[in-house]
């Protein structure tokens, strides 16, 4: 078999949506990923299916003997043919081991590519509000490392060179001896006074910056993973992110994996830590047959009639599949429950000629009522399970109505390990319900791994009165949904941010359990 390849990859500072775009391309394409403690979780999520996933992050005290492992693990993969991503905290080459990793795979004769991170030593002061550089302050940056090997085995780092340096110093795995930094700067002349800011899980919604001097830095407390910032750019004090409305909220999002990009998005923007656990997976219909024959026969109906984003979605990539184009739809009325379907019908090249204003399918079932469709061939293309409403409804006025499966909800096989942990200590605020099917299956979730209470305590939200309804029915405590005007990912987002300032404001429930 011809060797395969490795990759090595900077998962950047913690905030996963801060790695780079080739980097999410490497990970969703990997056979194998080898992993560091400090690269978030949720990346390996965007791994496929088949993905090995091995947690290599270093244990104190072994470094040596665990290094070694990696380097055969990286080796022995790609010599099997697999794409070996190793998943590296920050960046590969900074204070890593990146460039043993690589002189191991060229000695070994393996394809490498080495995609560069972004480092917490410039997003953690960034996200504080801090810049390493700024003109008349700080005309320059070093980077150095605290960990207690570079200070008694390195002595070519020149600390009197430090001390009179000025400009900024940034300290990465520094914390635990951040006393001996402290004093070894003093003593090369660094005045006790200057300014230091230590920035505690940077670009990430747990967040905290502690502020004090270089001369009381060793009694502060703090915890790693750090970036300690030495200068007088520390003193400047525009913390934008930890004032976003949804900083340090722990949200867990239960859509189907490839639907939740714009909820999530939306979400960390305002500052949450965001938990995706599909409660829920779009497959297929078990066959295809009764779909085709309504294909085929698209010039004979009138109406074509969609509930939700996922019917039209699976639909026109089955016309797609069969005529190569869309364009057989160009003479059928369309109707639509949401702008947001409407959106995406227009954006295919669609006219829309029905959307309730309120975007439920019961008001897009009482606005036929104002259509004379008696007599008329309407399709339905829907999910399997359903509901009735507007194809009751059509039937009642008349209309001759054909539903077709385009799409069927599963449950997968579980949440993920880190998000099940997550739960287990109490570290998620609020869960996400995008639809009944995925109310049901958290439930079972919950049962399955011992904690049903939190059906009751954990606070929900819906995406719309449907969901609504189901999840209050099944024990859910909603505390959140869109307004009947509003359905649809951004109306969810304002009632999530209504809840939380509510909590805080003490005019709403406590998310605390």
């Amino acid at each position: 078999m011809a060797k395969g390849a490795v990759f090595l990859v900077g998962a950047g500072p913690g905030d996963p949506e801060l790695i780079t775009i080739k980097a999410l391309r490497r990970i969703r394409k990997a056979d194998v990923i080898l992993y560091d403690s400090l690269a978030n979780p949720a990346l390996l999520d965007e791994a496929p299916p088949h993905c090995e996933r091995i947690d290599v992050g270093k244990r104190p005290g072994a470094q040596s003997r665990q290094q070694d492992r990696i380097n055969r693990l990286m080796v022995e993969r790609a010599e099997k043919g697999l794409r070996v991503v190793r998943l590296k905290g920050g960046d590969p080459f900074l204070f890593g081991r990146g460039g043993e990793e690589m002189a191991t795979l060229n000695e070994a004769g393996i394809a490498f590519e080495v995609i560069p991170g972004i480092t917490s030593a410039i997003a953690a002061p960034a996200y504080a509000g801090i810049p390493v550089t700024q003109r008349a302050i700080a005309p320059h940056v070093t980077i150095i490392t605290g960990h207690r090997e570079s200070l008694d085995a390195l002595p070519e780092v020149d600390w009197r060179a430090l001390g009179q340096l000025g400009g900024t110093l940034v300290v990465l795995m520094g914390v635990r001896n951040r006393g001996e930094v402290a004093r070894r700067l003093i003593e090369a002349g660094r005045s006790a006074d200057t300014p230091v800011a230590v920035v505690q899980d940077g670009t990430l919604p747990g967040q905290k910056t502690v502020r004090c001097t270089l001369g009381t830095l060793a009694d502060m407390e703090a915890a790693s993973p750090a970036a300690i910032v030495v200068g007088d750019v520390a003193a400047s004090d525009f913390p934008w992110f930890e004032r976003l409305p949804l900083f340090g909220r722990r949200i867990m999002i239960t859509r189907s994996r490839n639907q939740a990009g714009d909820l999530r998005g939306m979400l960390m923007g305002l500052g949450a830590d965001v938990l995706v656990a599909p409660a829920i997976e779009i497959a297929d219909p078990p066959d295809w047959s009764q779909v085709d024959a309504a294909i085929g026969e698209l010039d004979r109906f009138d109406w074509l009639v969609f509930a939700s984003g996922n019917a039209i979605e699976r639909f026109l990539r089955r016309v797609r599949t069969l005529h190569g184009n869309i364009d057989g739809l160009s003479d059928v009325r369309v109707a639509v429950v949401g702008r947001k379907s409407a959106d995406k019908l227009r954006n295919a090249g669609l006219n829309v000629d029905l959307c309730p204003r309120r975007h439920t399918a019961a008001d897009l079932a009482e606005q036929f009522a104002g259509v004379n469709v008696s007599g008329l061939r309407v399709l339905i293309p829907r999910a399997e399970e359903g509901r009735r409403t507007i194809p009751d409804a059509l039937r009642a006025l008349g209309a001759r109505v054909r539903e077709v499966i385009v799409y069927r909800t599963v449950k997968p096989s579980g949440i993920s390990g880190h998000v099940k942990e997550r739960l287990q200590r109490n570290e998620v605020d609020l869960v996400v319900l995008s639809s009944p099917s995925s109310a049901l299956n958290c439930r079972e979730f919950f049962k399955q791994f011992g904690m049903p209470e939190l059906t009751r305590t954990l606070p929900a939200a819906c995406i719309g009165p449907t969901s609504a309804e189901a999840a209050r029915k099944m024990g859910f405590s909603v505390v959140a949904q869109a307004a009947d005007q509003d359905v649809g990912i951004p109306g969810l987002v304002d009632s999530i941010q209504d809840f939380f300032g509510n909590s805080e404001r003490g005019g709403g429930p406590s998310v605390s359990r």
